[in-house]
């Protein structure tokens, strides 16, 4: 499991509009939001590259 710091992720519409962006990758990717610590965790088949594509694609750069 990955984690990810998103530090523009805000709020559930954030959170929503991430685990989009992952379940449009890998459709069976396991995701875990921490919105105060602005964490997300994700189990994919996809490498930690291609996961934060997605993201930074989605407009939540992880850092």
């Amino acid at each position: 499991m990955e984690e990810f710091v998103i530090e523009s992720m805000s709020c559930g519409g954030c959170a929503g509009r991430i685990a989009r962006a992952v379940k449009q990758l890998d459709g069976q990717a396991r995701i875990e939001v921490d919105l105060a610590a602005r964490t997300v965790r994700i189990d994919s088949t996809e490498d930690r590259a291609a996961v934060a594509d997605a993201l930074t694609e989605a407009g939540y750069p992880p850092k």
